[in-house]
This record gives C-alpha cells, sequence and structure tokens, in this order.
C-alpha cells in the first residue's frame, strides 16, 4: 500500500526543468570552509606546517628554493599558479611560499576529489587550508568565494591544470587562475616545480625521497585587453620557463625564454613511450644540475 502513497507522505515530485535538490548539499563546492580561517584553525595549521610538513618535506623533498626574491616587489594578496604532478606539491610549496603570504593562504582544491565527504574536507581544509574549487568550469560560487577572500587580504594558491599530471609531463592550463586574477586586479606568481613526481606521482601510494626545485617566477598582471584564454597561456609559458631554468642554467633558459623556444610544459606530441624515454632525459638532467651558472 505504501507504494501507491505520495505527497505528504512522500517528497513532493519537483516540477520539469526544475534541477532536484542535492541529497550532499554541504559537500563539494558547497562545503563551508570559513571556520578553518578563524583564529584557533589558523594557529593549529601553523603548528602543523611548521612540525610536520616541513620536516617531512626536508627527509623526502631536499628542497632547492630558487627566484624568492622576485617577490620582493609585492605586497598584499597574489594568486600563486605551478604545475602540479604529486600530492607532494601542496605541503612543498605551503613551506616553501615566504612570509608573508605563508600563513594567510588558502589552496584551491577540487571541490568532488577533497570535498567529496565531511571527513575529507575537514581534514583539508585544516591541514592545509583548502577551498573547493570547481575544476570542470569556472563555477560563479567558486570564483565569488575566492574573490572575497582575496578582498579579504588572503592569497591563493592554485593549480590550473585541474589536477595532476597522468604521466610526469605536464597539461595544459585552464582559464579560471587567469580569470581569477583578472577580476581581482591582483598579481600572478608562476611556480614551476621540479621533481615531486618522482616522489609521490600519480597511481603511487607511497612516498620516496627525491630531490626537487622550486622555481619562483617574476609577478605577472593581465594586459588591459587581454583576457583569461590569453592571460593562461602566457602563465603556461611562463612556467614553462621555470622549468627550463630549473633543468638547464639561467642565462640560457632565459635567452630561450626571450626567443619562445623554452621547452614546453605538456612534453613532445609523441607516443607514450617516447614521452615516457624524454621524460627520463630530462629528469637526469635535472638531477645533475642543481645550480650551474654560464662559463664566463
Amino acid at each position: 500500500m505504501a507504494g501507491g502513497l505520495g505527497f505528504p507522505w512522500r517528497a513532493a515530485p519537483v516540477p520539469t526543468g526544475i534541477e532536484p535538490p542535492s541529497p550532499d548539499r554541504g559537500l563539494g563546492a558547497d562545503y563551508d570552509t570559513g571556520w578553518a580561517r578563524r583564529y584557533p584553525a589558523r594557529v593549529a595549521r601553523a603548528a602543523i606546517l611548521e612540525s610536520v610538513m616541513r620536516p617531512a618535506m626536508a627527509v623526502l623533498a631536499s628542497p632547492a628554493r630558487r627566484g624568492l626574491d622576485r617577490l620582493d616587489c609585492l605586497d598584499g594578496s597574489v594568486v600563486f599558479v605551478a604545475n602540479h604532478h604529486s600530492h607532494a606539491d601542496t605541503p612543498l610549496l605551503l613551506t616553501s611560499i615566504p612570509e608573508p603570504w605563508r600563513h594567510r593562504i588558502v589552496v584551491g582544491a577540487a571541490a568532488d576529489y577533497f570535498f567529496s565527504n565531511r571527513m575529507s574536507g575537514a581534514v583539508s581544509a585544516l591541514a592545509i587550508g583548502a577551498v573547493p574549487i570547481e575544476r570542470s568550469k569556472v563555477g560563479r560560487k567558486s570564483a565569488d568565494m575566492a574573490r572575497g577572500l582575496i578582498d579579504d587580504g588572503w592569497s591563493i594558491l592554485l593549480y590550473p591544470e585541474g589536477g595532476r599530471s597522468p604521466d610526469g609531463w605536464g597539461q595544459e592550463f585552464r582559464g579560471g587562475a587567469a580569470y581569477l586574477a583578472i577580476r581581482c586586479g591582483v598579481p600572478v606568481v608562476p611556480i614551476h616545480l621540479q621533481g615531486t613526481g618522482r616522489i609521490l606521482r600519480k597511481g603511487r601510494t607511497l612516498p620516496r625521497p627525491s630531490r626537487t626545485t622550486v622555481t619562483f617566477g617574476d609577478p605577472l598582471t593581465a594586459d588591459h585587453d587581454e583576457n583569461a584564454r590569453a592571460f593562461a597561456v602566457r602563465l603556461q609559458a611562463a612556467v614553462a620557463a621555470l622549468g627550463d631554468e630549473a633543468t638547464s642554467d639561467w642565462y640560457q633558459a632565459r635567452v630561450r625564454a626571450h626567443a619562445g623556444t623554452s621547452p614546453g610544459l605538456t612534453g613532445p606530441d609523441v607516443g607514450a613511450w617516447r614521452r615516457a624515454w624524454a621524460l627520463g632525459d630530462r629528469d637526469r638532467s635535472s638531477q645533475r644540475r642543481r645550480r650551474r651558472w654560464p662559463a664566463l
């Protein structure tokens, strides 16, 4: 008999053309992370960063940090963008980004991955200051939330590729980070990470130590008539040039960047085994050259 009962014994039918309410309201892009930016949570996160993340990165990543002097001209909120190979990227960056941004920064995290349930959402928000970002589109909710944070003096770390590399090479940058920077009128600092894929690449569950290099680039701002797509292309080129700097020497990398011939982030357009071979050559080169200045 219950099978024939309708409203009010069952939920009323949703009218045609209206999206039914999500049973998981409050998760994904709707997850509220405001509590994680209150003082007690910020103190706890600073303790996690200094007592857990920093020693772990010192052991696992042996990081060399370059280009920090390029941030000396900055003041106020910033959008940091980086290539993305590993879950080790975020703790490495949070322990590399200097003050005054280090303890007043949020990390744009995939809403469908990190905020799929309340436990992972709470851990991500507390430990790394994660905020939910829709990676499949530039969602208005995510954009408004990020703009509000920037207006309140927070900086934000984003991975414009939208996810970790599946094969060790980079992916095309999406326009979300560029759009946010243009909308908020703040500079973007490109960052290149080298070596984190060897620590904990996509699909691996246990990390292994490897040397890494974190290279900060010059801050960039969008030109007056530059749209988000064009600015995203320029940001990708800047990160690629920093990658060239990490695997060669500063002078030659600058020459190639000026000529527009820096090796691309996405790797050669060839078969999978040749891409893997080329990636191995690049990694071996970066391991040999921790720092080399041009011969004068």
